[in-house]
């Protein structure tokens, strides 16, 4: 009798892998708990209902979301296809017909003979192969069951995420790396693991008022509670109404810092810490905030060394269930501890439509390669797959939180190349190859025909 396959979350990441699964022959049990149970999120009961924006980002081939797509596609995205079979006038962006959509997963998923949805709550983590793929608002009691198995300490239930910046967009004639009086650096070498952006009195002055009256994004009812979470890592914006002091003596302080322009410490400064390992990323240290995107971005932009900054993740806060992926999962999404079991979608810390679909792709290939003693795949980093994958599992687990695909997780390529339209077609070039070498060794062959996106 052929191995039944589990799978916990009928959304992007659970249809996707339900698909890839019993395309290849081996029989899938879809748990999805609406409408028995419902989310503050999800307005109906189908499945991959697209519960924020109705778009999917970029198609355009040199960039991050595009070329996510299309590794996707040449591994046979069921997911991504349908969507471009629904897709909406955009320009460069795949935007869908969210009805259509979810609508068109859904009959998908029921007309598999292979496929059996059940319309029910699952408590427990069950015995045997098992995709766990329940997203952002996992049920309180599945959620106790994951905590039961990974540690309480590994299993979050509130972002409170800080800005990250490309290292290169920072303009380090203004900053500086430096840490704290001089220690010396973690990593090694003479300069100390920090940049430092800094500002003088009417500088920092400047940048409270702006802050103070950018406008904020309000909590919806399910996430007030946040408002008594986060004493403990208080929104920058929150600590500056405290008074106009508290950021320069909070995030801000310059205490054992001496700007190399002046030889002097600054009045207040902006820390950067390293994000990823190709230190391509650098996250603002303290920065954590709920003031809206555009705004929030021009207010950051005000911080010396930052005016020209690109953003890849902004600040935000909101209510989320993922676990600790670094200290958790392999690359190939199973959990460290129990190999037939996988874990994918946003509950991983894979941000958006596509990242998350990418994930539920990715551990419902490898459920079956598990099943049918193939090699299990680890997509090289330097395709977008793979990059966003060694992100999640090798982030400093200390510090981690989710990440959508960006061009900042890919490695340095070999030779510098200068202009960013350059650089990112580079980029692209350089994924595509590595990433269809790797499928070609692994003897992958995708269950649906693969197409191209648009150009």
């Amino acid at each position: 009798m052929t191995t039944q396959v589990t799978i916990i979350g009928g959304g992007l990441a659970g249809t996707e892998a339900a698909w890839q699964i019993a395309s290849r022959g081996i029989p899938v049990r879809l748990f999805e708990m609406r409408p028995t149970r419902g989310t503050e999120a999800h307005l109906t009961d189908r499945l991959a209902e697209l519960v924020c924006s109705n778009s999917m980002g970029s198609t355009l081939p040199d960039r991050a979301l595009g070329i996510l797509k299309n590794e996707m596609l040449a591994m046979g995205s069921m997911v991504i296809q349908t969507a471009f079979e629904h897709a909406l006038p955009a320009g460069s962006a795949l935007a869908v017909s969210r009805d259509d959509f979810a609508q068109a997963i859904t009959e998908t998923i029921y007309g598999h003979p292979n496929i059996e949805v059940m319309r029910a709550e699952i408590t427990a983590i069950p015995a045997g192969p098992t995709i766990v793929a329940t997203g952002p608002l996992t049920s309180p009691d599945l959620t106790a069951q994951i905590q039961a198995l990974t540690g309480q300490s590994y299993l979050y239930f509130y972002d409170a995420m800080a800005p990250i910046v490309t290292a290169e967009s920072i303009d380090m004639s203004i900053a500086f790396r430096q840490s704290r009086y001089d220690r010396e650096s973690d990593l090694g070498g003479d300069e100390g693991d920090y940049i430092n952006c800094p500002l003088n009195k009417e500088e920092y002055e400047a940048f409270v008022h702006a802050l103070l009256d950018a406008p904020k994004i309000e909590l919806k009812a399910p996430d007030k509670e946040l408002e008594r979470y986060f004493e403990g890592c208080m929104p920058v914006e929150v600590l500056a109404g405290r008074g106009i002091q508290s950021l320069a003596f909070g995030p801000m302080r310059p205490i054992g810092l001496t700007d190399p322009r002046t030889g002097r410490r600054p009045y207040a400064v902006v820390q950067l810490r390293q994000d990823n390992i190709a230190a391509t990323l650098y996250n603002m240290v303290g920065f954590q905030t709920n003031l809206r995107w555009g705004a929030q971005a021009d207010v950051l932009r005000l911080i010396p060394g930052l005016q020209e900054a690109e953003f890849v993740r902004l600040g935000q806060m909101h209510r989320n269930t993922f676990i600790n992926s670094p200290t958790l999962l392999n690359p190939t999404l199973q959990f460290r501890t129990r190999p037939d079991l996988f874990f994918a979608g946003q509950i991983t810390g894979t941000e958006g439509y596509v990242g998350s679909t990418m994930g539920g792709l990715v551990a419902g290939i490898n459920v079956g390669r598990l099943l049918t003693n193939q090699p299990l795949l680890e997509l090289p980093p330097t395709s977008m797959m793979g990059a966003l994958l060694h992100y999640i599992t090798h982030a400093e687990p200390q510090n981690f939180q989710p990440m959508k695909a960006n061009m900042g997780l890919l490695p340095d390529l070999r030779q510098r190349v200068r202009g960013k339209q350059q650089r990112y077609a580079a980029y692209a070039e350089r994924a595509q190859t590595d990433h269809t070498a790797y499928l070609e060794r692994m003897k992958f062959e995708p269950t649906v025909s693969a197409i191209k996106s648009p150009a």
